[in-house]
């Protein structure tokens, strides 16, 4: 069933996108909330006049987005947090822990506005995220993910005494 959003729907779409969704969500959910509506040719011609004489103000949409994008572009991200066994993480990295390093980093992005695929990290490793800061501008953000404890030094062995062992046979000659 195609709807169009008349406001930003996490994990959905943005205001004015025009989506498929299953009937259900759509009768259930969005249509009763206030968030969607029906994609009729007459919504469709107002959704369209509407984008028109929005142009400008959508203009600079645009154009602050980009200039985000900019900003994402010139930082590199890696994440440290707590390991387990292997390369297990003591919980998980979502997008809310992704937009709080990046406002560290001095790019303020909405967690709403970004995707992780899976939607959580459970690995360290390197990850690429979805960022789309509206409908016309998305970019590909790479980061990565790593222990926060301090890389394990291979220290030499002591040597080891050796064990002696101890026949069956000397055994059963004490007994």
């Amino acid at each position: 069933m195609q709807i169009i959003l008349k406001k930003d729907v996490e994990n959905l779409g943005l205001e004015f996108d025009t989506i498929d969704v299953k009937p259900g969500y759509a009768r259930n959910f969005l249509l009763p909330q206030g968030y969607a509506l029906l994609a009729t040719p007459k919504n469709r011609a107002t959704l369209a006049e509407t984008l028109e004489s929005r142009k400008e103000e959508e203009a600079k949409l645009v154009a602050d987005a980009n200039k985000i994008v900019e900003q994402l572009k010139k930082t590199t991200m890696v994440i440290e947090t707590k390991v387990g066994s292997g390369d297990k993480l003591f919980g998980s990295i979502n997008n809310g822990n992704l937009s709080d390093e990046l406002s560290k980093k001095g790019v303020s992005i909405d967690k709403k506005y970004i995707k992780i695929p899976g939607s959580t990290i459970k690995r360290t490793g390197k990850y690429t995220a979805k960022v789309r800061l509206h409908r016309e501008v998305e970019y590909d953000y790479d980061f990565e993910v790593i222990s926060d404890a301090p890389p394990v030094v291979a220290l030499q062995k002591a040597p080891v005494a050796k064990k002696v062992e101890v026949s069956d046979e000397t055994t059963s000659e004490q007994s």
